[in-house]
């Protein structure tokens, strides 16, 4: 647990005259493993079923629901989150496998 994440949410608010902007606004700033995606077995089952790109695991955040509307932001990338699991179930770790989003132009 090497790398500093922050976990964004997507808010979308209404000024004065009736037009929409999208922030974001930081949900949590934690500490997690980072796995690129890569040649390994578990890369390698999981290629047919996902776009992602990274894998980052971190410690469940009390009182916060980490849901795939919302993104990661980690060493000046930004990731959509595609799917969220609890590893093993105890409530102890998230698993959650994202898509690095690429900036165009």
């Amino acid at each position: 647990m090497n790398t500093i994440i922050t976990i964004v949410a997507k808010q979308h608010t209404t000024d004065d005259e009736g037009f929409k902007t999208e922030s974001d606004v930081t949900v949590a700033e934690v500490r997690a493993y980072r796995e690129g995606r890569h040649g390994s077995e578990k890369w390698a089952n999981m290629a047919q079923f996902s776009t992602a790109t990274d894998l980052f695991r971190f410690r469940v955040i009390p009182g916060v629901t980490v849901t795939t509307e919302m993104r990661i932001l980690c060493n000046g990338h930004t990731f959509e989150i595609t799917s969220v699991e609890d590893v093993r179930g105890k409530g102890m770790y998230l698993e959650v496998l994202v898509e690095e989003v690429k900036q165009s132009g």
